[in-house]
């Protein structure tokens, strides 16, 4: 099976919905993600702010996130890192699996049923 694994950096939640603001880009990857599940991709996710030994294990993934953790986050796809520094669009990242797909229209993003993770607060600060 085909494998991407996702070093994030560190954030309260993947989603991008937590606290007052959405990170737009966190909300495409996760339909993105998605899309590559539905396609029989096996997909991990790494946060530095959650499972740091995921990081401290991995010295090639220690070396690709820079000092300051500048380069993340960083894609690896079956073995191999793809990108780093930014979130690649869907098209990137299906053509890495020889998958096609449509870039994902802006449309979509009203469309998706966006639920706070549990880690927001009530606060509202969207720190966990």
């Amino acid at each position: 099976m085909k494998s991407l694994k996702i070093y994030d950096p560190a954030m309260c939640c993947s989603t991008g919905v937590c606290g007052p603001n959405v990170d737009e880009k966190l909300v495409n990857l996760a339909a993105d993600v998605a899309f590559l599940k539905s396609h029989g991709i096996a997909v991990e996710r790494f946060n530095l702010g959650h499972q740091p030994g995921a990081f401290a294990a991995n010295p090639e993934i220690l070396a690709e996130m820079g000092a300051e953790a500048e380069n993340l986050p960083v894609f690896v796809v079956d073995g191999r890192v793809r990108s780093k520094g930014v979130y690649p669009p869907r098209v990137e990242m299906a053509a890495w699996f020889g998958l096609e797909a449509e870039a994902l229209p802006a449309q979509a993003l009203t469309e998706l049923k966006l639920f706070p993770s549990k880690c927001c607060d009530s606060e509202g600060d969207g720190c966990c």
